[in-house]
């Protein structure tokens, strides 16, 4: 399994759409070895990570609750990571 893709069944508050698509995402970077889709490939790509979310969410509907919440947070709720999604949005904001 890719490193980057974190148990989301047994979170509390579930997973979340952006969560879900995150692990697709990941899940299809690493499939297909395609890290930054060029023109062409990206219609297959955004295809195949809506696919894969839909099925992911799907399955988390579908199993029975887990007895014990996963051992990692998925990347979307670490400290680290919502500091640097923060910081890039201030950086990207309008200018003065």
């Amino acid at each position: 399994m890719c490193r980057n893709i974190t148990t989301l069944r047994g979170l509390q508050p579930p997973a979340s759409e952006a969560e879900i698509e995150a692990a697709a995402r990941q899940y299809v970077r690493k499939v297909s070895g395609v890290g930054a889709p060029s023109a062409r490939s990206a219609p297959a790509v955004e295809a195949a990570v809506a696919e894969i979310a839909r099925a992911t969410s799907a399955l988390l509907e579908q199993l029975p609750p887990r007895q014990a919440p996963p051992s990692t947070l998925p990347p979307l709720r670490r400290p680290s990571v919502q500091a640097r999604i923060s910081a890039s949005h201030r950086s990207s904001g309008p200018l003065a």
